[in-house]
């Protein structure tokens, strides 16, 4: 089967520093796949890519939806990215603090309306019955992920991990085929963790493939059909969780630490 998401010989330089060195990675539909590394190994760098905030330098970003044409996303705005289908959290979250969680939903739906702005102007019936359906959605969205009470209050009132639960479900309003989760459990104490384990599990048995960055190593371990290893811009290993845990070179490129307890 084609994988929904190909990367292959992706590069990007950055003067003299070769951040990522000919990576090849793919993700195959509705699986959980984990993109893991020390700091400083390229991660972030790949997502930057791949959301269109950086163009690399060369290689392929190719995304084939079920049914459908496979489209480059080389060189793409984050905008154009998003509209392909492709959504992500951040590391460091970035909501709109005075804004209520239900609006920081619905700015998700921006990419999908169709209200142009005469229609947003002149509040004519189909841009009044688009924002009824976005709010409908966005509500239907937040039941999922368990905010729905707190849909009324500002995100900065929101307790932290609620906060990252909201970055996701914006992420999601954006009806993507593939959420990007860069550090989703960064921050996070034990139960908050174990909280998004079920979460990215459901949304994930709910048929949306997802490519997640994360240090934790046991999250990693629990949620994964498949992971990358990246070292210095390199991939050095990939394979399923258990052959990760006893691969050497895995575990040299952790410090020589207990790949379960890092």
């Amino acid at each position: 089967m084609e994988p929904l998401l190909n990367i292959t010989g992706l590069t990007m330089d950055f003067g003299g520093i070769r951040a990522l060195d000919h990576l090849d990675l793919s993700v195959q539909q509705g699986k959980i796949v984990a993109l893991i590394g020390p700091n400083g190994a390229g991660k972030t760098t790949f997502f930057n890519c791949l959301t269109g905030i950086y163009k690399p330098t060369s290689g392929d970003l190719l995304l084939t939806p079920p049914g459908r044409e496979t489209s480059r996303l080389n060189g793409l705005k984050p905008n154009r990215v998003t509209q392909h289908g492709l959504a992500r959290t951040f590391q460091n979250i970035r909501l709109f603090p005075n804004m209520t969680v239900l609006e920081n939903v619905m700015i998700g739906r921006h990419c999908r309306t169709r209200a142009k702005i005469l229609g947003a102007i002149f509040r004519n019936r189909k841009t009044v019955q688009e924002e009824k359906e976005i709010v409908a959605l966005s509500l239907s969205i937040l039941k999922k992920i368990g905010l729905y009470d707190m849909h009324d209050e500002f995100a900065k009132n929101l307790p932290y991990g609620a906060q990252r639960r909201l970055e996701i479900a914006r992420a999601l309003a954006t009806d993507p085929l593939l959420l990007l989760l860069d550090e989703p459990a960064a921050g996070m104490n034990p139960q908050e963790t174990s909280e998004l384990d079920e979460l990215i599990t459901a949304i994930r048995d709910d048929g949306l493939s997802i490519l997640l960055i994360e240090h934790d190593m046991k999250l990693v371990m629990s949620l994964s059909d498949h992971i990358f290893v990246m070292d210095y811009g390199k991939k050095i290993a990939e394979g399923d969780p258990k052959s990760i845990r006893n691969n050497p070179e895995v575990i040299k490129a952790y410090l020589g630490e207990d790949i379960d307890d890092a």
